[in-house]
């Protein structure tokens, strides 16, 4: 396979890697929103500690959305392994979402119902770049062996394809 065909093939899975994350993570959002306003409008609980619960729930809903749809082709030999470090590096992206609300609540007075949903926002954001690159580095690792056979095929129809040129030339 060419250079450009397997960096071809490496961006295409890396895209739909992505996608798929997206859709988890936008499943996510939604969740941690939801609970998050909830709380907030129907407790008491101040406005970082509904943001820890919101964030934690969040957090298992992804965990069955990751495992089974993004990155359901991955090992899943240790899955002990799997959820430790799932939940280790999940509990940095929730210090991550939650110290940028701490911030602007606590730091700057910005608690409004406004501010307190645009600083959970943006929290949240910062923490998805950190929880992307970890998930996919240290918790669901790819198979080497899969990935071999992946090129390993995609070599072969590239083979084949320029087959018909040769034999007409």
């Amino acid at each position: 396979m060419s250079e450009r065909g397997a960096l071809r093939v490496r961006l295409n899975r890396l895209a739909r890697e992505v996608a798929k994350f997206g859709a988890v993570g936008a499943m996510g959002l939604l969740v941690n929103m939801a609970v998050f306003n909830l709380l907030r409008q129907t407790t008491e609980i101040p406005v970082v500690r509904a943001s820890l619960l919101a964030t934690v729930v969040a957090i298992l809903f992804n965990y069955v959305g990751f495992r089974y749809f993004t990155y359901r082709d991955r090992d899943k030999s240790g899955r002990t392994k799997e959820l430790t470090l799932f939940l280790l590096f999940s509990a940095v992206g929730l210090v991550i979402e939650n110290g940028v609300l701490y911030v602007a609540t606590y730091g700057f007075g910005w608690d409004g119902p406004l501010q307190s949903n645009v600083f959970k926002f943006l929290g949240i954001a910062v923490a998805t770049l950190f929880r992307f690159w970890s998930y996919r580095t240290w918790v669901f690792r790819a198979l080497p062996a899969r990935e071999a056979v992946q090129t390993a095929e995609s070599f072969l129809e590239q083979r084949r394809t320029e087959q018909p040129d040769r034999v007409g030339s």
